[in-house]
């Protein structure tokens, strides 16, 4: 098949799961031209699998100190240069399906060119009722015209009973000894001088700290580490715990893995106030609403929980895609489902819903 995919740049969970899938096609046999959006090209790294691709300006989010800016983001916003590289794309090869991971050019172009399309990622979910922190009547209607699509694969830590998969993660080998004291930090949104000054106060821990450095340096028990994809994953397979922003794909990676989770979100954002409330809810991790030194002392003495062990979706999807029934979904997901037992740990929430959580996906 000749795939057109699309890949929201801003976040590096987007690019995180799209390699995987995009690996997964041109394995196969796929012919995929990518396009990403929403981040500058020298601002990209470790990119050799998107190859070949194309950078447009898209959408981005302004934040500032871990806060979503609302107005800053709409003044960023050119809607004139969105629909001039919407027009200006000339396709190499006639495709037979566009891929859409969140990317708003992509899925204008899929439309503009008469291509079917196919939206796969964490927003696809909230197509669907699953658990949502508050009512938010504009960042749902973002979240369904920000990128649409034809058919849509979203993806969460639970099904809640719906057509919904498991995350897409690397295959991560847990071939290393956990270090006690080791703790991986990503919170990008935040100003680095405010993580360091608040890590600092935890000296029987080594915090590595995955922020915009051009070099490694180790200040004490904080490490700031420039962003690699292969350093980043050898921290994390032999790390304790994990504290990051609560985006969908870290946090998954670490679930998979089975390292403790607090995720501090974005404030005002719909998405990651979601993913820290059905955290909370699922008794897979803990949250902080800002940068809290009494909650970070209380989680760094609770223990992690048993692996999660996500089956190879990326895989599942690329065979999916090849089959062509992209209007029924329900056979691949229950086949990403069968092999993972969902437990609904401590949580009172989870306990009460018990019976809706567990039915079998509709």
């Amino acid at each position: 098949m000749n795939i057109l995919y699309g890949v929201q740049a801003t976040g590096n969970g987007h690019i995180s799961r799209s390699r995987e899938i995009i690996a997964a096609l041109k394995k196969a046999g796929h012919s995929v031209q990518v396009i990403l959006s929403g981040r500058a090209p020298e601002q990209l790294w470790d990119m050799e699998i998107f190859k070949p691709f194309t950078v447009f300006k898209g959408m981005t989010l302004e934040c500032e100190r871990g806060k979503m800016l609302y107005f800053k983001t709409a003044k960023s916003l050119s809607i004139q240069q969105l629909y001039r590289d919407i027009r200006a794309y000339r396709a190499p090869m006639a495709f037979d399906v566009a891929l859409i991971d969140f990317e708003p050019v992509t899925a204008r172009i899929a439309r503009r060119l008469g291509i079917p399309s196919i939206g796969i990622g964490h927003q696809y979910a909230f197509n669907y009722p699953v658990p949502v922190a508050k009512r938010d009547p504009i960042a749902r209607l973002i979240l369904k015209y920000f990128a649409p699509a034809d058919y849509a694969l979203g993806l969460h830590w639970h099904h809640f009973g719906h057509q919904i998969l498991p995350p897409v993660v690397p295959p991560i080998p847990c071939d290393a000894e956990t270090q006690t004291g080791k703790i991986v930090v990503y919170l990008p949104f935040e100003k680095r001088t405010d993580v360091v000054h608040l890590l600092r106060q935890f000296g029987t821990h080594d915090f590595y700290f995955y922020t915009d450095v051009n070099a490694a340096y180790d200040g004490g028990n904080v490490r700031l580490r420039p962003f690699s994809r292969k350093d980043f994953i050898n921290d994390l397979k032999n790390c304790n715990g994990v504290i990051c922003n609560a985006g969908f794909e870290l946090a998954s990676e670490a679930l998979h893995i089975g390292k403790k989770l607090l995720v501090k979100p974005l404030a005002g954002q719909l998405e990651q106030l979601s993913n820290a409330h059905v955290l909370k809810m699922l008794g897979l991790g803990d949250a902080m609403k800002g940068l809290d030194a009494d909650v970070i002392r209380t989680w760094l003495t609770k223990d992690a929980l048993p692996p999660q062990n996500y089956p190879d979706v990326a895989q599942l999807i690329a065979n999916w895609v090849a089959e062509g029934n992209w209007q029924e979904s329900g056979e691949l997901v229950a086949k990403a489902w069968s092999g993972i037992n969902i437990q609904l740990y401590k949580s009172p929430q989870c306990l009460l819903k018990k019976r809706v959580f567990n039915r079998v996906p509709a």
